[in-house]
């Protein structure tokens, strides 16, 4: 039996390890290593516990702090971890810090390396996860793609070997727990089915530039006069809005609750009337529920879900916003854009393979 290392540290994280987990443990050791990233109890141990993953073998305590800081002290603590363990691949997933700290360590310390959610680009430098997903892609080994763009966008950056297009592992987890999702009453009292918007709010780009906030918490104001907003804030967002003195006004006005833990918060989701999102992993969880997503950011890294017509970009001028939610309408369909579900099978048979 092979070992395998997963490095999280996020709440995107999460989801995929909760997808990859099941199938991983059945034919390799399996060690997990939390860095510490998200450290709050809703964003972080809630997960763990919901979603059956095991309490991790290492955890990294890394905490808050600058871009630098959590890369950095990620490489370090990680390099560690892998020297000790030595594991035949290395798996990372998505775009965040704790993603490029793994790979950069991994890289450094000479151990195989495998992308989980590859090859997708916004094409914006600016935006740290970027910066994050194009320099992990060009360190890995294995590639594991969810769609056919992010194969398109890897081949016109010259990568090709070691791509593989194996689809979305989101949708292997919603998949597996769909039949678990409660109507949104029993998670929040006299809220009703298709009767309000749900929001998401986290990227620095709209947490840390006050213009941009301002922008947003103008838009909730003026929606939440004709329907009800449910805001599942995160402590970034809390904090910035509290530094600006905007947090009162959009508590009188919006229904602000604690972050969500997974299936609570695909429930809501899933029955709410549009969802407002800066979150790449809420786009096409909106998109396999049938939600119409309204995406408050000027590119996406999900691009096929915004050709489709199910998700729209407005950025965050509140004149957009609010014209989204009241007129916004996809069509009926929705290609498979997504995979079969099984994502989590191929990657694991893929690495069979390899260590064969």
């Amino acid at each position: 039996m092979g070992k395998i290392l997963s490095v999280v540290g996020a709440r995107p994280n999460f989801v995929k390890l909760a997808a990859l987990h099941p199938v991983i443990s059945k034919y390799f050791e399996h060690v997990i290593v939390h860095t510490g990233q998200h450290y709050d109890y809703e964003l972080s141990a809630t997960f763990f516990e919901e979603l059956s993953i095991p309490e991790p073998d290492y955890y990294l305590g890394i905490g808050s702090g600058t871009h630098g800081y959590q890369v950095g002290e990620g490489v370090k603590l990680c390099e560690r971890v892998l020297l000790r363990e030595e594991p035949d691949f290395v798996i990372v997933y998505g775009d965040t810090n704790s993603t490029l700290a793994g790979a950069i360590a991994s890289v450094k310390a000479g151990f195989k390396l495998a992308h989980v959610e590859a090859g997708l680009r916004c094409f914006d430098m600016s935006m740290p996860e970027e910066v994050n997903r194009v320099i992990v892609d060009r360190i890995s080994t294995l590639l594991f793609a969810p769609t056919k763009g992010a194969v398109s966008n890897l081949k016109r950056e010259g990568i090709i070997d070691g791509v593989r297009l194996v689809g979305d592992v989101h949708k292997d987890l919603l998949l597996r727990f769909k039949d678990s999702v409660r109507p949104p009453s029993s998670i929040l009292e006299g809220v009703r089915p298709k009767d309000y918007v749900l929001v998401t709010i986290h990227r620095a780009e709209n947490t840390e530039v006050g213009r941009n906030l301002s922008n947003l918490t103008e838009a909730l104001l003026r929606i939440s006069d004709f329907t009800e907003v449910v805001f599942p804030i995160h402590p970034r967002t809390e904090r910035a809005l509290s530094k600006l003195g905007m947090l009162g006004r959009l508590k009188e006005k919006v229904r602000m609750i604690k972050p969500l833990n997974y299936l609570s918060f695909i429930a809501l989701l899933k029955y709410s009337s549009k969802v407002i999102t800066d979150s790449g992993g809420v786009q096409r969880e909106a998109y396999m529920l049938g939600v119409p997503c309204i995406t408050v950011r000027e590119r996406t890294e999900w691009r096929e879900l915004a050709e489709a017509g199910w998700n729209i970009l407005v950025g965050t001028d509140p004149d957009r916003i609010v014209t989204a939610v009241r007129e916004f309408r996809p069509p009926l369909a929705r290609p498979n854009l997504l995979g079969d579900g099984n994502a989590s099978l191929k990657i694991v048979n893929v690495l069979k393979e390899e260590l064969k």
